[in-house]
């Protein structure tokens, strides 16, 4: 399998066949050492959820909402 320049793949007939994954179907990338699994997204989340969760707590510096909302529009 080839990844393109936007980082997609296709996932085989047979692979979509035995999982059921569908048109439309969410799934999730979960990183274990140099191995990737496709895993079904977990019920009841939005994608949008998932990555806010996912991300929590990785920030490397402590800034406020109202610094980054300084640093991203300009000073007033």
């Amino acid at each position: 399998m080839r990844v393109t320049t936007k980082g997609q793949v296709t996932i085989p007939l047979a692979v979509r066949e035995r999982l059921n994954i569908q048109p439309g179907t969410e799934v999730d990338f979960v990183v274990d050492g140099n191995t990737v699994r496709l895993v079904p997204a977990r019920k009841g989340q939005t994608r949008g959820r998932r990555i806010v969760d996912r991300l929590r707590g990785r920030a490397s510096v402590r800034m406020t909402t109202d610094e980054i909302m300084a640093l991203t529009r300009g000073a007033r």
